[in-house]
């Protein structure tokens, strides 16, 4: 992090549109402030496109004079409900807002609003890392005003409310889910004051929409290291709120010398694993979820200790109920999610014996496009101590990898898929859709995932005739 002087943040806003901005306020009389996440970002060295402007005074009419100042290059977008502006420019999105001072009732998130002082402004913000204010206008321009040490607790790595953080974070329960983020994606440690708070004020988060906590807990399994977000929503309350299912898997149960590992700690070192690989959003809510079925199928079996058969079945159907309860994707992304989780234990079943052919071409026709996530999904699953395991899994995986990808070098969707199919079968024997076309349709298939047969139409053409002859079907020719 660098420490900024005054005059050494006048020249990282050294450009166009905050001079623009600066010369519009000054013409309207009017104080305005670069605030929030901006100012943040400048001390960490972080790029950012999103500018924040808080104005003492009329937001709208700053956004406004810049609008016309900037030209038909710029769309201005005004929102006069809530007393905001936006003004998209170039790759800038510059929101507008005038100070304000803000009061709450206790059943909902939505303050009432009264026009307010900058200090009233900052008092509202929800961390100090975020509450800093850099002054635009000419006579003051560069001049922080850090009321709160944000500068300090950036320098410190501390993640703490302005105020009180019981009413921070009662007024506006989102708040701790921001909160839980912003120390994850900053790897920053949250105040000892503010995460009791969290805990404190956890059961408040039951009047925030799904929406809106889906798109915190997005940015946190987006973060480099996700495992750090969930083990402080976990420590604080919040998890078994917004993701009990996970939750549920902190457990380890024990019958004399066998106990069972915890689930909860191996799942997020699979998902900080699948991270580590550049794992995409929907893979990563895959290893989040892909033991989710764990404690409903937890079972003592006194000669093989504790099983948990059919966790991925189970998990696959749990995963509608969340995506549905956290406002996320009801459409191919969740049965994306949905079929990673129901096949994990496939690739480590074929691993943990002889890699066979017919073994992956099967694994091959069910993952079909998603083979490449799954077996990333898999090895990272193996978080065994025993590095000897470990690394027998790890080489299986490798032979396993290498006959997927002969099977792709020769066209595995052409290979796995019979070349007769329903429409000729039900044409040859006179049949309409039934049951016994489904059965000649699955003897073909079985034939040629196992390369028990040629894909091919006369060896193919055989096993059908002789298939339909054991079921008293006979061709029409």
């Amino acid at each position: 992090m660098k420490i900024l002087s005054d005059a050494e943040l006048a020249q990282a806003l050294d450009a166009d549109i905050f001079h623009t901005i600066s010369e519009e306020a000054d013409k309207l009389g009017l104080e305005c402030y670069v605030v929030g996440g901006y100012v943040r970002d400048l001390f960490l060295e972080r790029p950012s496109n999103d500018i924040d402007i808080v104005v003492v005074g009329s937001g709208i009419s700053l956004a406004t004079q810049l609008k016309q100042r900037l030209g038909k290059k710029a769309h201005l977008s005004v929102f006069r409900n809530f007393g905001t502006a936006q003004v998209k420019w170039r790759s800038l999105e510059v929101e507008f807002v005038g100070a304000r001072r803000e009061s709450y009732s206790h059943d909902s998130r939505k303050p009432i609003v009264e026009d307010g002082t900058l200090e009233d402004d900052q008092n509202r913000r929800d961390f100090t890392i975020n509450a800093m204010a850099v002054c635009l206008n000419k006579d003051r321009y560069g001049e922080l005003v850090d009321p709160f040490y944000g500068v300090e607790d950036l320098e410190d790595g501390i993640i703490r409310t302005p105020l009180d953080p019981d009413v921070t974070f009662s007024d506006d329960p989102l708040r701790m889910m921001r909160c839980v983020r912003f120390a994850a994606q900053l790897n920053f440690m949250i105040e000892d004051e503010t995460f009791d708070a969290l805990s404190r004020n956890a059961d408040r988060l039951r009047i925030v929409s799904g929406e809106r906590i889906k798109d915190e807990l997005n940015k946190i399994i987006m973060t480099a290291t996700p495992s750090r977000g969930f083990v402080d929503l976990h420590r604080s309350g919040l998890l078994q709120l917004v993701l009990p299912e996970l939750a549920a898997l902190d457990v380890v149960e024990r019958r004399g010398d066998k106990a069972h590992k915890n689930n909860f700690y191996h799942t997020l070192e699979v998902l900080d694993n699948v991270s580590r690989r550049g794992a995409g959003l929907w893979l990563r809510w895959a290893a989040l979820m892909h033991d989710i079925g764990k404690p409903r199928c937890k079972r003592w079996d006194a000669a093989q200790g504790w099983t948990f058969h059919n966790h991925n079945y189970v998990g696959a159907k749990m995963v509608p109920q969340v995506f549905r309860r956290l406002a996320l994707p009801l459409d191919a992304k969740m049965k994306y999610v949905q079929k990673l989780v129901d096949l994990h234990m496939r690739p480590i079943a074929i691993a943990d014996e002889e890699v066979t052919d017919s073994a992956v071409r099967r694994l091959m026709n069910d993952a079909g496009d998603d083979i490449d996530d799954l077996m990333t999904l898999c090895e990272a699953d193996i978080t065994s101590k025993n590095e000897g395991r470990k690394k027998m899994f790890l080489e299986n995986f490798r032979m396993v990898r290498e006959k997927l990808a002969d099977l792709k070098e020769r066209d595995y969707k052409r290979l796995l898929q019979p070349c007769i199919d329903g429409n000729e079968i039900m044409e040859m024997f006179a049949l309409p859709p039934c049951r016994e076309v489904g059965l000649l349709k699955q003897a073909l298939k079985e034939a040629v995932l196992d390369n028990s047969v040629p894909n091919e139409r006369g060896p193919l053409m055989r096993l059908l005739l002789e298939k339909a002859h054991e079921m008293g079907l006979f061709c029409k020719n």
